[in-house]
């Protein structure tokens, strides 16, 4: 073989040129290990939250903390703002699939983005919260939640730890996307 031929045929300046992002410096594959690592710690603040609420809290019970905050022990069978949650059960399986399939994707993601430590850190919060919000959905049949925000008599629906990072990923997914990824983006095209 060649030198300009590598082991899997392609020519040293084609691999050179795949291997470059859209700003041609190289770009290096990281382990992902670090940011499971993370999204485990954000599994188990997550549940030991959750334990601390059902150690402590009735189910249904509400703790004024603030004019604007309170604790609150709710199971929500449903997905974000208790959306489905008013179904018959079915959801519980289709959430877990989702939770279950979103999980794989985030991880080939993952290992495609390993060297953009912004979107590996939104990626991981987003992992960690998913497979967190899992774990009480095959445990409880539902979600835990206890975050309750209100203004007056609005309350923002209750929320948790999962959640939160969940929130955090997306947010900094679209704002890494928009503003900070730099590759697969074509510079304009030049003028004749």
């Amino acid at each position: 073989m060649s030198n300009k031929q590598t082991k899997k045929g392609a020519s040293a300046p084609a691999q050179k040129a795949a291997n470059h992002s859209g700003n041609n410096e190289p770009v290096v594959k990281k382990s992902i290990l670090p940011w499971i690592g993370f999204s485990l710690l954000i599994i188990v603040l997550d549940q030991i939250t959750k334990l601390w609420v059902q150690a402590k809290l009735d189910l249904g019970s509400v703790i004024e903390v603030t004019s604007y905050f309170n604790l609150v022990y709710v199971l929500n069978p449903g997905a974000a703002f208790s959306f489905l949650a008013d179904q018959e059960g079915w959801q519980k399986h289709f959430l877990s699939a989702v939770a279950v399939v979103a999980s794989i994707v985030i991880v080939f993601m993952m290992r495609s983005s390993s060297h953009r430590k912004f979107a590996m850190f939104c990626l991981a919060c987003i992992l960690g919260g998913a497979l967190g919000n899992l774990i009480d959905r095959l445990a409880h049949g539902a979600v835990i939640d206890f975050l309750d925000f209100y203004i007056q008599n609005y309350h923002w629906p209750a929320f948790n730890v999962a959640d939160v990072a969940i929130s955090i990923g997306a947010v900094g997914l679209i704002v890494d996307e928009l503003f900070f990824n730099k590759e697969n983006k074509s510079p304009p095209a030049k003028k004749a």
